[in-house]
């Protein structure tokens, strides 16, 4: 049985006990050094910039106040991350991460599609980058069906937090690659149907030993963790 593969969940913040911001520049490169499989980030949509943070409500990661999508752009390139950063933007993120590893989109706010194309678009062409080099997720399967429409070229994941009546129907409609799941949800039955549609199993998110020991059980192929230092030294463990 393969190990598992590790994608660093919002950049990874938790390595080695020595806490980095969440979906950090900072979080994300070191990552990248540990030499992990995937990167995982979260964007909204603001004034056509498309930002890398999670919280729909400012004040927990970023400084400021209010709901993100309330705020003008100008306002959120004011604010920081704990470690001083601004808030990252999704070019930044892409450039930083290269080709050193897959990128994992995950679409947060609203209305993200049309200025996620333009972005990843001029991206590969401009640096001559491989579609397949990304991955787009969302729990909003009405835009993971738009990228479907309008940026075919690059995979989706459809996110789902329990498990539905009818398992992994919901990924048909989207041609989705993988099926991302939450690991207090998962079940025998729900992996079983996934494997039967030819997807992958993504389950997030899992920071333990104990965990990564049934997920490897169970065959899921890969693991959303704050501490992918961790996860690729279990893996090693295994081998």
């Amino acid at each position: 049985m393969s190990a598992l593969m590790c994608i660093a969940h919002r950049g990874g913040p938790l390595v080695n006990n020595k806490p980095l911001p969440e979906n950090s520049l900072a979080a994300i490169a070191r990552a990248l050094d540990l030499g992990v499989d995937a990167i995982e980030i979260d964007i909204y949509h603001i004034e056509g910039e498309l930002l890398v943070t999670h919280d729909r409500r400012l004040g927990r990661v970023v400084s400021g106040q209010g709901i993100i999508t309330d705020a003008s752009l100008a306002y959120l390139r004011e604010q920081r991350l704990d470690n001083g950063e601004p808030l990252p933007t999704l070019q930044q993120v892409m450039a930083l991460v290269g080709d050193r590893a897959l990128l994992n989109i995950e679409i947060k706010g609203a209305n993200c599609v049309p200025a996620l194309r333009t972005v990843v678009d001029a991206f590969c062409h401009e640096h001559q980058k491989s579609y397949e080099q990304y991955l787009v997720s969302s729990f909003d399967h009405q835009q993971l069906y738009e990228c479907l429409q309008v940026l075919p070229q690059v995979r989706r994941g459809a996110l789902i937090e329990g498990i539905p009546l009818d398992y992994a129907k919901c990924c048909d409609a989207l041609q989705a690659y993988s099926f991302n799941t939450h690991l207090s949800f998962l079940s025998t039955e729900l992996l079983e149907d996934a494997r039967k549609r030819g997807l992958q199993n993504w389950v997030y998110t899992a920071n333990h030993v104990e965990d990564w020991t049934w997920l490897h059980a169970m065959g899921v192929d890969a693991v959303f963790t704050d501490k992918p230092d961790e996860l690729l030294a279990f893996n090693r463990s295994i081998k």
